[in-house]
């Protein structure tokens, strides 16, 4: 009989034992979880990183020498020009097949691109961020959110010479609208 509570203090101190090393193992367990988490994390954007540069890589030698974006409007585009817009196509209720626009464009380059300026009666009423490729040059505006009327007008001048540039202009309206006018831009007469 005196050694069965020798042999109960003996198994509850190994059942103790054995409790305090599972907790301990589930501890670390838990920690080495955790790291492996981290690490999960950190890899993932090592890779999106790895992808971001194989995409600007690969995008830098999709430029060919032909298609080179020029940063600067040649001294033939600089300046004013006038604007010739005639509506061709429109299921817009403001614009109307055969409606004539006459405004003065000026072509304007700084240090942070090449711009359109759009005056109409000696006001500027928009201004066109500029892509020139060496066969055409791409316009684009959109209206701000806070204006009344949502627009956004493409432009695409494909004809490009040296005293007359033609091209297309669209325009999209805030309810899905459009309206295609054709564009002639001419090199002002000097007096």
């Amino acid at each position: 009989m005196k050694q069965l509570p020798l042999l109960l203090i003996l198994g509850c101190i190994f059942i103790s034992c054995e409790n305090k090393k599972e907790q301990e193992l589930l501890k670390r367990e838990k920690a080495l979880i955790l790291r492996e988490e981290e690490f999960e994390k950190k890899e993932a954007d090592y890779k999106a990183l790895l992808s971001m540069r194989d995409s600007i890589f690969a995008l830098k030698d999709t430029v060919s020498n032909d298609n080179l974006l020029i940063t600067e409007w040649p001294e033939s585009l600089k300046g004013l020009k006038n604007s010739k817009m005639l509506c061709r196509e429109s299921d817009c209720s403001q614009y109307v097949i055969g409606d004539q626009r006459n405004e003065t464009w000026e072509f304007v380059s700084d240090s942070t691109g090449i711009y359109t300026n759009v005056i109409n009666n000696k006001k500027l009423v928009r201004v066109f961020k500029a892509k020139y490729l060496k066969d055409k040059i791409m316009l684009e505006f959109s209206s701000d959110s806070v204006s009344k009327n949502r627009v956004k007008m493409t432009v695409v001048l494909d004809d490009v010479k040296e005293n007359i540039v033609k091209g297309t202009q669209t325009i999209t309206g805030q309810d899905n609208c459009s309206a295609r006018f054709s564009v002639e831009l001419t090199t002002p007469q000097k007096k």
